[in-house]
């Protein structure tokens, strides 16, 4: 099976995590179960995911030059990434997320709130070489926690090349036509969904009418990641394809949870293989991230995914080829 070249441009984020029993009401103090620290941000997860699975990725960003930018540059080059491209900001510090876990019953749910740092003061003189350099690439990926002016850039400069370009489109924000109308893949959950089409995303009816609205908007293929429910998709045939999430994991973290799926469906699809496949092999990688603490740290490697669809019974042939 052929090595995908993905370029990932987006952010880097060290992760605060506190863990709670619950969540503080507004003006509360609740005593937290445990602190810990860990590399991620929505870019850095989806270059490291898809390089624990065997592709080639490059990363356009920047860091502060502060520790936590050491960290974070020295975690995403231990998985294999490129970091070339990635620089070091005068300005700010290097991005922070303040994670809080409220765990229940075993199991977990996220508030998350980032502080952009570095991330927001990458400009177009940063990225002006991929203007020649982006038809090196199989597949853009970009999120939404760098400057928007960046993201529609490199999607136009993809899109002039013949380049594919995914968009994940979190943190929800408001989303100019002119990226909408370059972008090969759109990958929201169910919350950035809702916000985006104006549509409620509960029952299969629902799902299916907000994937028509956003490719309504010019995106040629339509996901919608729905957490437990697993995945909806749909291509140039509107034809609208659920794949079910992984079921009896033990939820621990759902933290990078979007972003393992993303960077797992980006390199399956750059293999070639068939939607059905590629979207049951981004969910078993998902899935055995939400079982771990932590964003980048819980991302699993292409073996351990194989395991797991083995173990549930898929034929992992195909994968393997």
């Amino acid at each position: 099976m052929r090595t995908p070249k993905i370029l990932v441009v987006g952010s880097f984020v060290m992760d605060l995590i506190v863990s709670t029993s619950r969540f503080p009401e507004s003006g509360e103090t609740v005593l937290g179960l445990s602190f810990q620290t860990a590399p991620g941000g929505k870019g850095a997860n989806q270059a490291v995911q898809a390089a624990r699975l065997g592709a080639q990725v490059t990363m356009v960003g920047k860091v502060g030059k502060d520790a936590f930018g050491d960290t974070l540059l020295q975690s995403a080059a231990a998985s294999g990434v490129d970091l070339s491209y990635v620089a070091r900001s005068d300005k700010f510090p290097s991005a922070v997320g303040n994670v809080q876990l409220e765990v229940k019953d075993g199991e977990s749910a996220n508030r998350i709130i980032v502080v952009s740092g570095a991330n927001m003061d990458i400009t177009l003189e940063d990225i002006a070489f991929l203007k020649e350099k982006i038809a090196d690439y199989d597949l853009i990926m970009l999120q939404l926690e760098i400057p928007m002016e960046i993201n529609v850039q490199v999607a136009k400069w993809a899109k002039a090349k013949g380049v594919p370009v995914m968009l994940n489109s979190a943190p929800i924000a408001p989303i100019p036509d002119e990226l909408l109308q370059c972008l090969t893949y759109i990958s929201p959950n169910e919350h950035e969904a809702k916000i985006l089409t104006g549509h409620p995303v509960e029952t299969d009816a629902d799902i299916e009418t907000a994937i028509v609205r956003m490719q309504s908007m010019g995106v040629e293929n339509a996901l919608i990641t729905l957490g437990e429910r697993g995945v909806a998709y749909a291509g140039k045939d509107g034809k609208v394809l659920f794949s079910p999430a992984v079921r009896g994991i033990q939820v621990t973290d759902t933290t990078a949870a979007g972003d393992s799926f993303v960077g797992a469906f980006c390199t399956a699809v750059c293999r070639g293989l068939a939607m059905e496949h590629a979207l049951c092999f981004a969910n078993h990688t998902a899935a055995i991230t939400v079982s771990r603490m932590g964003a980048m740290p819980s991302l699993p490697v292409f073996d351990e995914v194989l395991a797991l669809m083995k173990e549930r019974g898929v034929d992992t042939g195909i994968y393997q080829a």
